[in-house]
């Protein structure tokens, strides 16, 4: 299993949703994405993929799927999701590539992916292994890290910014972690089979001096009131996109995963599972499925 994909940004080991969320000072920007979720999902749906879905900080928003598939390439991430959800046979915990989605087609009516296309060196290869999954209408709503926001642009202009916010290739400000132009990702989710329904401009206020000395209740309700401005100008550091799915079918009643090393489907369901056609074994353990290409 040598098949080559774009690298990985691995949070193994990591104590990211303690140490960031918890602990980081970040109440502010967990509840305007909070509000933008509840504006952005639909009411009910059968089945949501949550990419990136990390320890499970936003899962519990998704009230009316009836089933949540968490996909992370991290394991650890996706233990702790377990231990704060608990052990259910709503969620469905899978540890995978977004290059290589070990899913069938058409198996997803909805899916979120939220602060993960920052770490995406191919965004295009990334969406369209999303598209593929999604059932045809089906729901995707994607964050991404807003490379025309205000603090660039004023960076820029003022001589203390090197790269340019309004041109639309990404920059790398941190090895795996890019900002995007908002055409760009429009023009992305349009090759790739997605139509875009709605906009929300998320966080922004998303500054120390302005958490340290408003309350972030404040802070979430004047942000609230801006988010529908996402409609017609994208100058914050984080977007929101509601987008339907153009292609693919109905969502499929039977099957679920296919080997990510060769596309075929694999039967079998809560054990190990073995490709007929490579020959390749996929653990499940510890209520996970392990899908990760090895030569990660």
């Amino acid at each position: 299993m040598t098949k080559k994909t774009p690298p990985v940004c691995s949070y193994e080991g990591s104590d990211y949703q303690q140490s960031f969320w918890d602990a980081g000072g970040r109440a502010y920007e967990d509840a305007v994405e909070a509000i933008a979720l509840k504006r952005l999902l639909p009411a009910s749906g059968e089945f949501l993929l949550e990419l990136g879905a990390g320890a499970g900080r936003n899962t519990p928003r998704y009230k009316g799927y009836q089933r949540v598939a968490l996909l992370d390439y991290s394991r650890t991430q996706l233990i702790q999701a377990r231990e704060r959800l608990g052990e259910t046979g709503r969620y469905l915990y899978v540890a995978g590539d977004v290059y290589e989605l070990p899913f069938i087609s058409d198996c997803f009516d909805g899916a979120t992916m939220i602060r993960t296309l920052h770490h995406m060196a191919d965004p295009v290869l990334a969406l369209s292994q999303v598209a593929r999954v999604m059932a045809q209408g089906g729901t995707f709503i994607l964050e991404f890290a807003n490379k025309r926001n205000f603090k660039a642009i004023f960076r820029f202009l003022l001589g203390k910014q090197s790269w340019n916010p309004f041109t639309k290739e990404p920059v790398e400000f941190a090895r795996l972690n890019f900002d995007f132009h908002p055409k760009a990702v429009r023009e992305y989710l349009n090759q790739v089979g997605f139509t875009i329904e709605k906009q929300l401009t998320v966080s922004h206020f998303r500054m120390d001096i302005l958490k340290q000395h408003i309350p972030n209740r404040i802070l979430a309700r004047l942000d609230a009131l801006l988010q529908w401005t996402g409609a017609v100008a994208q100058v914050s550091p984080s977007v929101f996109t509601r987008c339907h799915a153009r292609g693919g079918g109905a969502v499929k009643a039977e099957g679920l995963f296919q080997c990510p090393a060769c596309g075929t489907k694999l039967d079998g369901y809560d054990a190990s599972l073995t490709c007929g056609s490579c020959g390749a074994t996929w653990e499940f353990r510890d209520g996970i499925y392990d899908f990760r290409l090895k030569s990660k």
